[in-house]
């Protein structure tokens, strides 16, 4: 039986097993059966014998039509579709056409490169510039896949070569270093900027609908910022002092950038537009409260106006492949995790776990929240299935458990773990696969440093909450 065949399988024996198995005390056939799909696209997620866009519209599809989410048709329908007219999911979409401007002007690049040509004199010094190309993009690219992945990999990955530093030859020399420096810096400016990750921004509105409380950019910032810029520029030195290169001098690297930045020529007029349309929505989305200019308005807007002026043509927006799949993606899940309120699965939840947590003093309580939070990402392969799947219930026990002037700075804390967990596994993350691929570091020596690093990760964010809460 083919591996193919064999995740296709998996999915339907867990919705299989979940719909036949008996009826929990307090939940209605309804629910358990709503339960049993969930459950299988999660399941499908995680494993993707689809792309998982599909295994979410397979699942939000199956559920419309059997009637799980509604009383009548037409109910159901607005279920279905719920998703796709929340204001989220089309803030994410348009933040990918960010992204997309940053790629195709060259911006994304030329702004990689010029760090590399003034900090990359040294090991260290070029660790910070890969660090900070990831922290300048970050606000702007909601992906970190497009981020790490898309935009510093293809350049980065250039640099232990200038070294002779290959998989097969001296990886510590600098390859080693570099992935890992990368790594963990996009995942600290992921948990920085409510914009950095696209997980992020399904969290809020999750938080929106379960818990009626709205997080915005801003107010992500007052925390965010202050508590993940110290570890953001420490970052590279403690992978400096825990994963040395062995290579501590890089004059080759400032010569290297130097060339390639005089190969892309003056910066253009698109990447001076493209640079200025970033810095507008930055100003939007920060004063957007007292400007009374919707985050998700604001960025469509420039976004249109990214086309107007040639930044990206119209065809460049239709032919986002990425943009699309996972505006489908995010629609469907967000149908999908409000149904798990609608039919009382969360409230049955959270009643059954305030049993084992209301014994606990609220400070203990929110540190073993956001501990076990960040810790249950081991048994996930995406942030967006970990995100969908069991935010919702901590959302649940928190509303009954935390004092409600705590909650808000709470669901910020527990939320920008999302974030950092990535670190943890060579599969925790969209930049993961990409740069363990790239074959520097053993898949062993990347699950050590992963402890480690997200010990050190932790502590940080345990500090801040007990400084904020």
């Amino acid at each position: 039986m083919s591996k193919r065949i064999i995740s296709i399988l998996v999915p339907v024996l867990v919705l299989l097993i979940v719909w036949f198995s008996p009826i929990p005390s307090g939940l209605t056939i309804q629910a358990w059966h709503y339960m049993a799909i969930f459950l299988a696209v999660i399941v499908g997620l995680v494993i993707e014998p689809v792309p998982a866009a599909l295994v979410g519209l397979i699942g939000v599809s199956l559920m419309a039509l059997i009637g799980l989410a509604g009383k009548t048709p037409a109910d159901n329908v607005k279920w279905a579709l719920s998703g796709f007219s929340n204001s989220t999911i089309w803030l994410i979409f348009a933040a990918f056409m960010f992204a997309m401007g940053y790629q195709k002007t060259g911006l994304g690049k030329r702004i990689s490169l010029i760090m590399i040509r003034y900090m990359g004199k040294s090991s260290l010094g070029l660790g910070y510039a890969v660090a900070f190309a990831d922290l300048v993009l970050a606000p702007f690219m909601p992906s970190n896949t497009a981020r790490g992945g898309g935009t510093i990999f293809p350049i980065a990955i250039n640099i232990p070569i200038i070294f002779n530093s290959t998989p097969e030859h001296e990886p510590r020399k600098m390859g080693a270093y570099i992935t890992w420096i990368a790594m963990s810096a996009t995942c600290v400016t992921s948990s920085m900027f409510l914009t950095a990750l696209a997980p992020n921004l399904l969290a809020i509105d999750l938080i929106a609908k379960g818990a009626n409380i709205f997080i915005t950019w801003g107010a992500w910032a007052k925390i965010m910022v202050p508590l993940m810029l110290p570890l953001f520029l420490v970052t590279p030195l403690l992978v400096y002092w825990i994963y040395p290169p062995t290579q501590k001098q890089s004059p080759e690297a400032p010569a290297w950038a130097k060339d390639e930045l005089k190969k892309m020529g003056d910066i253009s007029l698109k990447e001076i537009l493209m640079g200025s349309f970033a810095f507008l929505a930055l100003i939007l989305w920060i004063f957007g409260k007292e400007l009374n200019v919707d985050a998700t308005i604001a960025a469509i807007s420039i976004t249109v106006m990214m086309v107007l002026t040639n930044v990206v043509s119209w065809d460049d927006v239709i032919g986002n492949k990425p943009a699309w799949n996972i505006l489908v993606w995010f629609a469907t899940l967000v149908a999908l995790a409000s149904g798990l309120k609608d039919v009382g699965i969360l409230a049955w939840m959270g009643k059954g776990t305030e049993v084992y947590l209301s014994g606990l003093s609220p400070t203990m309580l929110m540190i073993s929240m956001i501990v076990l939070f960040f810790l249950l990402h081991y048994f996930f392969a995406s942030l967006t299935a970990h995100t969908t799947a069991l935010l919702p219930i901590f959302i649940v026990i928190a509303s009954k458990l935390i004092a409600p002037d705590q909650l808000m700075t709470f669901m910020i804390l527990l939320t920008s773990t999302i974030g950092l967990m990535g670190i943890i596994t060579p599969y925790g993350t969209g930049p993961s696969p990409i740069w363990y691929g790239a074959g520097y570091i053993s898949q062993g020596k990347w699950w050590a440093l992963g402890a480690i690093f997200a010990t050190i990760f932790m502590a940080v964010l345990l500090v801040g909450a007990l400084i904020f809460l």
